[in-house]
């Protein structure tokens, strides 16, 4: 239906289509700073009901240029509420009376057309399960199983966001997706695509920003630390791990504060900080004390072997003969934690991990025995995530210097690692784009 509301009140201005378009523009400038491109083609395109309901700065510029109080005296309505009701779309005028009939009817199309939404209780809540489902799976099965299913699962979730619906519904759909992305950016960085990884954290952010999550904004500030840990940028990744614990009013319940605080012991040691790091490595254990359970788990907790762990990496940063022997300790108690507890909650990379800390401390110790026998313990795996490719290049260059050069036993471990680490990190499924 041609809008002969807006025609009549062009005309009456005696202004041809591309000048009342250009009015339009320069408003949309003034208040907002943009350029658009709108032409008289556009301008045509509202007075032949192409358009009936612009975006939100075009409208207010356009009554604005027509010195009108709102969208229903320039013929404008939005298109849900159907051509029946551009009728009842206006305002009440000096010396004109709307009947009772009429605004009723309004009320009741309007509240009708807010009720209408394109998901429901039990669709988010199987949402959610598939996300903690997704997210305790991503800790132990392989990630050729499990990438098409993340992606599955969050095109499904973009498309209902193009929807419509509740806005609580809307919120709790971002904060789904906020998570499905969180497992595209850790399945990103377990296969050594940085960028990627960083690329899906940045929509996580936004996600969390949108819904006020302070604990999705918690980890994934957790996460971006770790992707700069691994980058080498260390005073970024215990900046942003101290962002996580300051920005959007804490981190909140679960095992993230420990997480946290741990991500920046590791990264202040590696700096070369190691007082810092050690006080930060102290509140991390304390924080542990006051952990709730998380929800969801799986590869967005921080368990007690995976804290242990990180402690023995930080520990041996620092440095020093007590330190390594801390270390040695902290990792052993890593490995039987991780080795006591289920299989399908056992992540192999951080099991490895804490193998080749062992491996490294028992090196600094002069026991290459010890070495010899932590490193049996990864080599024999089929594949290795990105960061454990790192480790055991790092444990290649360490034999290399020092006291081990010229040992023959140093040579053959170095030779042992060399085997594994020409090959691929991780295979990528073959529908995953690069």
């Amino acid at each position: 239906m041609a809008n002969e509301t807006l025609r009549g009140l062009r005309h009456k201005r005696r202004w041809t289509q591309a000048q009342a378009a250009a009015r339009v523009c320069a408003q949309v400038r003034a208040t907002t700073g943009r350029d658009p491109e709108l032409d008289s083609n556009w301008i045509s395109r509202l007075e032949r009901g192409v358009i009936t309901w612009p975006s939100g700065d075009y409208r207010k510029a356009l009554c604005t240029v027509f010195q009108v109080a709102c969208e229903g005296e320039l013929g404008l309505f939005p298109r849900e509420l159907g051509l029946q009701e551009k009728k009842t779309y206006s305002v009440v005028r000096t010396g004109e009376v709307i009947s009772s009939v009429d605004d009723i009817e309004l009320s009741s199309r309007l509240g009708r057309y807010a009720a209408q939404t394109n998901v429901s209780a039990l669709v988010l809540e199987q949402f959610d399960a598939d996300v903690e489902r997704l997210a305790r799976d991503f800790v132990s099965q392989p990630l050729s199983h499990l990438i098409p299913q993340i992606r599955t699962a969050r095109a499904e979730v973009f498309r209902l966001l193009e929807g419509r619906q509740h806005p609580g519904q809307t919120q709790h759909l971002y904060v789904i997706a906020g998570w499905l992305c969180g497992l595209a950016a850790h399945a990103s960085l377990d296969l050594g695509d940085r960028p990627s990884a960083s690329t899906h954290a940045r929509t996580v952010v936004q996600c969390a920003e949108i819904t006020g999550h302070s604990k999705l904004m918690a980890w994934v500030r957790s996460f971006q630390s770790l992707v700069a840990y691994w980058a080498g940028d260390y005073e970024r990744a215990a900046a942003l791990a101290r962002a996580g614990c300051e920005q959007g009013g804490g981190p909140g319940p679960g095992t993230v504060t420990a997480r946290l605080l741990s991500l920046e012991a590791r990264a202040l040691a590696a700096r070369g900080d190691g007082r810092s790091a050690l006080r930060s490595l102290t509140l991390a254990h304390a924080a542990r004390n006051h952990e709730l359970p998380d929800s969801p788990s799986g590869i967005f907790s921080f368990p007690e072997a995976k804290q242990w762990a990180y402690s023995g990496t930080t520990l041996l940063a620092v440095g020093g003969t007590e330190h390594v022997q801390r270390a040695i300790t902290a990792s052993h108690r890593a490995v039987a934690l991780y080795e006591a507890g289920p299989v399908k909650d056992r992540s192999p990379g951080d099991l490895h991990a804490a193998h080749l800390d062992l491996a490294t401390a028992y090196l600094a110790s002069g026991e290459i025995e010890g070495a010899s026998r932590e490193l049996s313990e990864v080599l024999g795996a089929g594949q290795y995530t990105a960061s454990i490719t790192i480790r055991l290049r790092n444990l290649d260059a360490y034999l290399g210097h020092g006291s081990y050069r010229d040992a023959q036993a140093a040579g053959d471990l170095r030779e042992r690692i060399r085997g594994v680490t020409g090959r691929p990190a991780l295979t990528p499924h073959p529908t995953e784009s690069s």
